[in-house]
């Protein structure tokens, strides 16, 4: 019973250290390198993003107008995530702040 408390203390300490370095590391090289590699790989989230956010925004006629935003954007997405992965080490733009918004494909969910 104790080892199972120990286990279950640990994880418990590292989910919460997880998810505090994260709120951190938004505005760092590393930070700058998940972007980039979120862009590269989950780029396609854009297309059902775009149709939630337009049709939340304009009800049905968000639909369309989402679908066509979203395959230009998933595009754009895997571009910069391209461009963020690669320079990742340099602060550009200043403070290694995201280029796109919002910043990763899922946060329009």
């Amino acid at each position: 019973m104790n080892k199972l408390r120990f286990y279950l203390t640990v994880a418990i300490a590292a989910l919460w250290l997880g998810i505090a370095a994260d709120a951190n590391a938004a505005n760092t090289a590393a930070g700058k390198f998940g972007r980039g590699l979120a862009g590269m790989t989950c780029g396609f989230l854009e297309i059902p993003g775009n149709i939630v956010h337009e049709t939340r925004r304009s009800g049905a006629m968000g639909f369309p107008v989402g679908l066509a935003k979203g395959l230009g954007m998933t595009v754009t997405r895997e571009l910069v995530g391209v461009y963020e992965f690669i320079s990742a080490p340099f602060p550009v733009p200043a403070g290694f702040r995201p280029i796109l918004s919002p910043e990763y494909p899922w946060d329009y969910f």
